[in-house]
């Protein structure tokens, strides 16, 4: 069976066809605070389409950056009285022990934003000789108006992008813009924050430009597929396509994968709204494979309500799996492929191992799809 994948700039589950090597990018985190079930998600659902591609046969070669150039990061040590770097290091091992107890795969690289500033001054410097950007008040912006398929990825309107690039940090009243959509490339710091010297005068790069400088770096003009959390799909990944289709000419992305926000208490988790699970508490009492359970048993794409019993239910579950895991041969591995060639369809995956694990069949070759490890 093809393997077919929801592509978020078509609005379709299309064939995901890539050649043997796979190029893949995804947006990771900001590391100011401890991994929370939402991150985990996210990464859990690239794990499993990781492990996807390789059981069909496939190489991948996976990116998931570091943004440790950022406000929240910047306001967090600020707030601690720590180094911001200091900061990024200690929280970035920790979100690497939670990725490791989840039985995520090692990506191929974990590149940080301040390990590219020579790769972002020498990427904005391509934009502004291609004529898609210009200089204003000290800053460097992308100018939306020469790219003409800005909003593609998104599908968007025009006021509606200048809605959400208000309420997420895009400064769309900032009067050295030309237009409110516009996105900083390279702004100047503030007194604490880092700077670096640049011909447009001292500063810092915007957050779009740093995962365009990144993808580009480590994996070339064209990625197979990216990336990321939805919150990311605008302004985030609509700005880094348009700015990197606008350095190289080239098209920046053959498929854009985006995995659902997961709510608690009637509002998307979030570290601004306080509202969240973090795995590392979790750790100290549930099995990391109970967890595991309790993310894939939802759909990558469908948005889902922490409850109380989650994890709680999926200990059950890891029993059963566990119990069965070496019993009477059956076809479920086989079930659970054709379910994964089918958008990633783990709740399905998930209830074909019940079903073996009820009837006394092996379930642990097809528990290992799904990166549950049984022991």
């Amino acid at each position: 069976m093809t393997f077919q994948l929801y592509d978020t700039a078509r609005r379709a589950i299309v064939p995901f066809e890539p050649g043997d090597d796979v190029l893949m990018y995804t947006c990771g985190i900001t590391p100011y605070d401890a991994t929370h079930l939402g991150h985990a998600n996210t990464f859990i659902a690239y794990d499993v389409l990781q492990r996807h591609l390789i059981d069909k046969g496939h190489q991948v070669t996976c990116v998931r950056n570091v943004t440790d150039v950022d406000d929240p990061l910047f306001a967090k040590a600020r707030e601690l009285g720590v180094h911001y770097l200091d900061l990024a290091a200690a929280e970035e091992a920790r979100f690497e022990r939670d990725m490791v107890a989840l039985n995520a795969l090692p990506v191929a690289s974990t590149p940080r934003a301040s390990s590219a500033i020579p790769d972002i001054r020498g990427f904005i410097g391509m934009v502004l000789d291609a004529g898609f950007a210009y200089e204003a008040g000290g800053s460097v912006y992308f100018d939306v108006s020469k790219f003409d398929s800005f909003g593609s990825l998104s599908h968007f309107s025009e006021s509606e992008m200048i809605e959400l690039a208000r309420e997420r940090g895009g400064q769309v009243d900032d009067p050295n813009k030309r237009h409110p959509l516009d996105f900083v490339l390279w702004h100047p710091s503030a007194p604490d924050e880092p700077s670096w010297d640049t011909m447009w005068g001292a500063g810092r790069p915007g957050w779009h430009i740093e995962c365009s400088a990144l993808a580009l770096r480590e994996l070339g003009t064209t990625i197979d597929l990216h990336g990321g959390g939805a919150d990311l799909i605008f302004p985030h990944h609509e700005c880094e396509r348009a700015q990197s289709e606008a350095a190289t000419g080239e098209p920046f992305v053959t498929h854009w994968m985006h995995a659902a926000l997961i709510s608690m208490d009637g509002h998307k988790m979030s570290k601004s709204r306080g509202n969240l699970v973090f795995v590392d508490k979790l750790r100290e009492t549930y099995d990391p494979m109970a967890i595991r359970l309790g993310l894939i048993e939802h759909h990558y794409r469908t948005e889902w309500e922490w409850d109380d019993g989650l994890i709680d239910r999926n200990v059950d579950r890891l029993t059963a799996w566990r119990s069965a895991a070496d019993g009477t041969p059956g076809d479920v591995i086989d079930d659970v492929r054709r379910l994964l060639d089918d958008d990633l369809d783990t709740p399905g995956a998930v209830a074909a191992i019940d079903a073996a694990a009820a009837a006394g069949e092996r379930t642990r070759p097809a528990a290992a799809l799904l990166g549950v490890e049984l022991g």
